[in-house]
């Protein structure tokens, strides 16, 4: 097969994509799939584009949840970021790579929307989520079926990718096959800022070490000063802050690379200087005093009317959570798109539960995808979308892909969820270079890091292309 090149699709490529040819379905080659979030969309995506005929359960907007705002499929809620987008020198960027190459409809659409950003991969979530879900709904072998499927289906083929916001009734029926109580543990949602409430007297434009390529991508992100006195004060008023409880039989488990501010506040006066606050890389126009900590937010829509506050997840209930916000520098008078909050999200034991195609051992005819399996972040769940879509619809035609080779960002992500993680201490995980097996001959120290990440991304490239070569999507 013809492999893709890494670039940005242009503005009018997805109106193209309704006009592909693409294999007819087969009417007793059904796939179903319960979510149409990322990792569903893609599912549904691969699967039809390999000419099996998909139906995706989406409850929204019939039923809804606390944090999504619409009943479009790919929906982006917690920020408008898919991260990095360094495929040489980064895990996310090299799995955006990845997919890329496989036709990904949620990378495609991705660059669609794309915003400057320095060098993250971030949209325009309103206008991504609208045209994702025109893609599934105008390709021949996809319907959107609405509604809320309550309990585990005992017939057909099924992709459970729910995601971390799982109906009660579904996630009750999922616990009751498995044996077992499904694992969880808390989000946080940052808030979000309208522009022109912000005081440009005291903030300015400029992205970290003035990382982009362009002019808009080096000014993606506006900065928010702190001297010594206001960062202290700040810190206080974290710590002193009404924040929102979570019921007594309830138990958090952060994910680590997504935790509240105040947690990490928790953990020492000086935890956010060195996180999300860290001054490094940028310069006040303003004044030639060197911050003590800035606040950096990045812009959330193409208009750039919004920006969310980087790293600013957070369980502070609403009154304390606007005014302690407002002691930053420049955002005194700042009005809310979006105040931050906190929800709960589940996901299974995935390396005791299912096998290496991600089928339900007990049920094969069930797989799962997505942050359910216990993968984190928009990128890694529709990656899983994506080889579960495929496994399944080649399943159907009566095939069974290769195994994924572990040297991609993709098998890395799989074989955590279905191989060698400790079943026991099994908990969500972002991409990273530490899921890669070691490049013997590689230095491990510091020094060497930017080679052995390359060695790495090289690696898995001629991996993944060898992989696809051999796995074409005609079956």
């Amino acid at each position: 097969m013809a492999l893709r090149k890494f670039t940005q699709w242009p503005l009018s490529g997805l109106s193209l994509l309704r006009h592909l040819p693409y294999p007819q379905a087969m009417e007793n080659q059904v796939l179903h799939i319960i979510g149409g979030g990322m990792a569903g969309a893609e599912a549904a995506w691969q699967a039809a584009n390999m000419g099996i005929r998909v139906i995706i359960h989406e409850m929204r907007p019939k039923v809804g949840t606390f944090a999504h705002k619409t009943g479009d499929l790919g929906e982006m809620v917690c920020s408008n970021s898919f991260r990095s987008n360094d495929h040489e020198q980064n895990a996310v960027g090299l799995l955006h790579w990845e997919m890329s190459q496989a036709d990904s409809l949620i990378i495609k659409t991705a660059y669609a929307h794309r915003l400057p950003a320095g060098g993250a991969l971030a949209v325009d979530r309103d206008p991504f989520a609208q045209s994702v879900t025109s893609a599934l709904k105008d390709h021949p072998n996809i319907t959107v079926d609405g509604g809320e499927i309550k309990t585990l289906p005992t017939d057909g083929n099924w992709i459970i990718a729910t995601g971390p916001l799982t109906s009660s009734s579904l996630g009750d029926a999922i616990a009751q096959e498995t044996g077992a109580e499904a694992l969880a543990f808390f989000d946080a949602i940052a808030p979000i800022i309208y522009f022109d409430s912000i005081d440009m007297g005291k903030a300015w434009m400029q992205s970290r070490y003035d990382k982009g390529d362009t002019e808009a991508e080096r000014t993606a992100y506006l900065n928010c000063p702190m001297d010594k006195a206001q960062y202290e004060a700040f810190i206080k008023a974290l710590l002193e802050a009404k924040k929102t409880e979570f019921h007594h039989d309830e138990t958090a488990e952060y994910f680590e690379a997504c935790l509240p501010i105040e947690i990490m506040a928790e953990r020492g006066a000086e935890t956010l200087r060195f996180g999300p606050m860290k001054p490094v890389g940028l310069t006040n126009p303003h004044s030639s005093e060197k911050p003590y900590a800035v606040v950096q937010l990045r812009r959330d829509n193409a208009l750039g009317t919004l920006y969310n506050i980087v790293g600013f997840q957070t369980k502070m209930k609403y009154g304390p959570q606007a005014d302690i916000l407002r002691m930053i520098p420049g955002l005194e008078k700042a009005r809310f798109a979006r105040l931050g909050g906190i929800h709960r999200n589940t996901f299974i034991n995935s390396p005791t539960l299912l096998d290496a195609q991600m089928r339900l051992k007990s049920k094969p005819n069930l797989r799962f995808a997505g942050q359910i399996t216990g993968v984190e972040g928009y990128v890694e769940s529709a990656a899983m979308g994506l080889l579960a879509g495929r496994m399944a619809a080649a399943e159907l035609k009566g095939k069974e892909l290769a195994t994924v080779p572990q040297d991609t960002a993709m098998g890395a992500l799989i074989h955590h969820i279905t191989g060698e993680a400790d079943a026991k201490t099994f908990q969500p995980m972002n991409v990273n270079f530490g899921l890669f097996r070691p490049i013997e001959g590689l230095e491990s120290g510091r020094r060497g890091r930017k080679d052995r990440y390359k060695a790495y991304t090289d690696r898995a490239k001629a991996a993944w292309t060898d992989w696809l070569q051999k796995t074409p999507l005609d079956g």
